[in-house]
């Protein structure tokens, strides 16, 4: 009898710790991957998104926003979406300034493929921006080397205590504009020539490793501690809790609904250059 040959899919995800908890049962072999072998590198959002467009990795997480420019080789798998459902990116500054002034300073930006920058063009298509790590952006706000910054990760719990003000949290804009839709932040993509059958069994296994994730909280919260730069267990704990959620899960309706009208008006405002053909497996 011989043995089956496994075939090797390559993963790729960012190192915050809502990404490593939805991944933790998949990288530490905690359920059954049949034939399938998953390979996983840890990297930044900016260079996830930036490979992506390589075609680098067989499964990638990446920001909607980039996925506009892959989407020819890339489909969305329905689990592992990161969406606020009315609150999101945060811009912030060192003094109290009002949305309305932000076309007036230079904004802090982790990447200009990211959802986060969409949504802030979409609601501001006119303001200075640098690119700056999203892990230094902070920093990049409080030396005041920027006068404001477009926060996407942790900075969203604490940066009060470091003495910045919040401009626009652009979930609740968002939330807003949109008459109730969540803002969708990241999700999942999987090269469409991996075929119909493994494409089907890689979502399932992936919606198999957040579910176990969420029933197994604080072994998959102590294995994403390890990535989480030394951050609070406490915040890593409500970070996850904020982006590991229902729509996690499965996109639903609305989380479709509002993948499809982001990608919209990035193009009708003429920031993303075509119409995006948007396939959600399954």
């Amino acid at each position: 009898m011989t043995e089956t040959t496994k075939q090797t899919i390559s993963v790729a995800h960012s190192p915050d710790s809502d990404d490593a908890f939805m991944f933790y049962a998949l990288a530490t072999n905690k359920i059954e991957t049949g034939n399938l072998d998953f390979e996983h590198t840890l990297q930044d959002i900016q260079t996830l998104n930036e490979e992506a467009r390589k075609g680098t990795y067989d499964v990638t997480a990446i920001s909607f926003h980039a996925y506009a420019y892959v989407a020819d080789k890339y489909a969305l798998l329905p689990h592992g979406a990161s969406i606020g459902d009315n609150y999101g990116p945060i811009v912030v500054a060192n003094e109290d300034l009002a949305p309305s002034e932000l076309s007036k300073v230079k904004i802090a930006v982790p990447g200009t493929l990211t959802s986060a920058f969409l949504a802030l063009s979409i609601y501001n298509p006119d303001f200075k921006y640098e690119v700056i790590p999203f892990d230094q952006i902070i920093e990049a706000v409080t030396s005041g080397k920027c006068d404001a910054g477009l926060l996407i990760h942790e900075g969203q719990l604490f940066y009060q205590s470091l003495g910045l003000h919040k401009v626009l949290d652009l979930g609740e804009w968002w939330h807003q504009h949109t008459d109730g839709l969540p803002l969708p932040m990241g999700g999942n993509a999987i090269k469409r020539d991996l075929g119909p059958d493994t494409i089907r069994e890689v979502s399932a296994l992936l919606k198999e490793s957040i579910q176990y994730s969420l029933a197994n909280r604080e072994d998959a919260l102590a294995y994403a501690m390890q990535f989480a730069r030394d951050m609070d267990p406490a915040l890593a704990d409500r970070f996850v809790a904020m982006w590991v959620n229902d729509l996690t899960l499965d996109y639903g309706e609305r989380g479709r609904a509002a993948v499809r009208r982001l990608l919209t008006e990035g193009h009708e405002r003429g920031i993303i250059p075509h119409a995006v053909d948007i396939e959600f497996v399954g």
